[in-house]
């Protein structure tokens, strides 16, 4: 039996949540926007990804209510993708993701360390602080290159993360 294009016969609340997030490259750009990527060549330069794909997966997630497209320039007219709330609430979903890759998958090294802004605890599987005892949002967590991470990347963007940052701040690039 062929797998369907959508989920929509079954009665699952994850299901439901794999129409907005479980497209291949999607959960991906969400984990770039808490990056504090925000502009569309800096997604289509850090992913590699085809720009069929890229503009495909930025309409769907603005449709979704999980990114907010903003203007950053009249002239010529240039936008910037924002995560919404909704789209801040998928934090421990990435998180935890991130971790079961380190934990479950051979070979698989931190390519990035979260920390606690404030006290500067590692956080833990959902995005808390251990130390603290308390749930850290997204705009208070430090991202940290990690050892598995090349320390000399070929693009911009990559370069630019490669230093310790806060998330959601946007990136900012060499470019011109």
């Amino acid at each position: 039996m062929a797998l369907g294009k959508d989920y929509s016969t079954q009665q699952c609340s994850i299901a439901r949540a794999l129409e907005v997030v479980g497209e291949r490259w999607t959960l991906l750009v969400v984990r770039d926007a808490f990056y504090g990527v925000r502009r569309y060549n800096d997604f289509l330069t850090h992913l590699g990804v085809p720009r069929a794909v890229l503009a495909t997966r930025l309409k769907s997630l603005e449709g979704a209510g999980v990114l907010e497209r903003r203007r950053y320039q009249q002239s010529p007219p240039r936008d910037e993708y924002v995560l919404t709330e909704r789209g801040l609430a998928l934090w421990p979903v990435l998180r935890s993701l991130g971790l079961w890759g380190r934990e479950h998958i051979e070979g698989v090294l931190p390519m990035r360390v979260f920390t606690h802004a404030a006290c500067g605890t590692e956080l833990g599987s959902y995005g808390e602080c251990p130390a603290c005892g308390t749930a850290v949002p997204p705009h208070d967590v430090e991202m940290l290159p990690g050892r598995g991470l090349d320390p000399d990347p070929d693009n911009p963007v990559s370069r630019a993360l490669l230093a310790p940052r806060r998330l959601l701040l946007p990136v900012e690039t060499d470019r011109v």
